[in-house]
This record gives C-alpha cells, structure tokens and sequence, in this order.
C-alpha cells in the first residue's frame, strides 16, 4: 500500500519538485501552498506522514504541526519539519513539545529527506505493532493510542516524551546511552549531533510527570546514558 504523504510550503519551485520526487519514489502526496490551506487538506486525504516547511506566512509550520496532532484522528500522524534556517537547540525543543517528529535544514538533498521519511515511518510502525498495553510500574501504556495512565489518571506526555519511555521500557534494564537514544528517540545521527542536554532535559521532565516513585526508576549514568530500573 502507497503511503500518502501531506506536503506543505508556499515556496512553488520547492513545493512541486520535492513533490515530484516523492510520487516517483511511490507515494501519493497532496500538497498545500500554506498551512491554512493545509489543515482542510488534511481531513480530506487522511495522510500517513506531513512534511512542512517551518517559515510560511500566516500559519506557520509549528502551529501547523500543532493543529494538526492536537485535532481528533492526526494524532498519530508524524510531522517533519522543514526549515530554511539554523534551528537552535531551544527552538528544536519547542517544536518536539508541539509534536514535531523530525527536523531537515534546507537547502537539503532528496536522498536525505528520503532516508529521514522511511525512518519515521519504520518508528510509529513498530509502535503500531506493539498492539497490546503495557503494564509495568503502575503504568499503563498505550502504544497505538500513544497514551500513558498512572493511577486512572492520563498523563500529559510530549510525543518524545512518549518515545522516551518506549524505549526504556522496551530495554528494560539496559543501559542506553547518549547517542543510541538521539538516533532512536529523535532520528538524529549521532556522528554530527551528541548533546546530552537534549536527552536530559527530557528524562526530567518525563520523570516529574510521572511522579516520584515512577520517575525514580528512570536512572541515570553520567557520561553513559539512562536505564529504567
């Protein structure tokens, strides 16, 4: 089955030839001059992945993204991002908070965007097949709803915050480390990005939605990485 990609930018020469592209690699794409025009497309051709340039007039990329994970029925669709500027590292995580699932900086080559579709898609098809919830620690765990409940009561997780505890949970014990969980959690390529920060600042944040008995089990070896005890 052809994966039906969404593509949206108000640039015209990039729009139709990343367009072409993508439908002589096979896949069906609807594409969308704006992010106002975007939204109506989306309910109409029901996307399997939205690929948006960041800076468009009127709706940008992010609220875009926003929109579209926070309206019934997208919110497990991924979002790459597109961006004709350098992205700091504060604007990257503000994205994910909003639902981005991957970043690419233009100018960019058709291979590269090619190789981060394909991998976003093989991450939210291996969370589909983990049909089955989770319990573990009081948690119970959603994979396909993407959902996580502690004591009844869901809690409000970012999607990288929700990949960060798949992958913990799903090597339980284990210890990750540093550029393991980049290139699985964020789809970074650890020989060009290895900031810890970027992983810490979430394990925090994913540990104090969780609560102090649960969060405790998340630990921490500096220098290495995480583990979920």
């Amino acid at each position: 089955m052809f994966k039906k990609i969404l593509l949206v930018d108000d640039d015209a020469l990039v729009l139709n030839s990343t367009r072409r592209f993508l439908e002589d690699r096979g896949f069906k794409v609807a594409a969308a001059g704006g992010g106002a025009e975007a939204v109506a497309l989306a309910q109409e051709s029901r996307p399997d992945l939205v690929i948006t340039d960041a800076e468009m007039k009127g709706l940008d990329g992010f609220t875009l993204c926003k929109a579209l994970k926070e309206t019934e029925g997208f919110g497990a669709v991924p979002v790459i991002i597109v961006s004709g500027a350098k992205i700091s590292e504060e604007d990257i995580l503000a994205g994910y908070n909003k639902g981005a699932d991957d970043y690419i900086l233009k100018p960019f080559s058709f291979p590269v965007l090619l190789a981060k579709i394909k991998a976003v898609l093989k991450r939210y098809e291996g969370a589909a097949d983990k049909a089955d919830k989770i319990n573990k620690l009081g948690m119970v765990i959603d994979p396909a709803g993407r959902t996580v409940t502690v004591q009844g009561a869901v809690v409000p997780l970012t999607r990288k915050e929700f990949d960060l505890l798949m992958a913990l949970i799903t090597e339980e014990g284990r210890l990750l480390s540093i550029p393991y969980l980049l290139e699985t959690v964020w789809g970074y390529d650890p020989a060009s990005y290895n900031d810890p920060h970027t992983v810490g600042v979430h394990v925090s944040s994913l540990r104090k939605k969780l609560g102090p008995e649960i969060g405790a089990r998340i630990t921490s070896v500096t220098g290495h990485g995480y583990k979920l005890e």
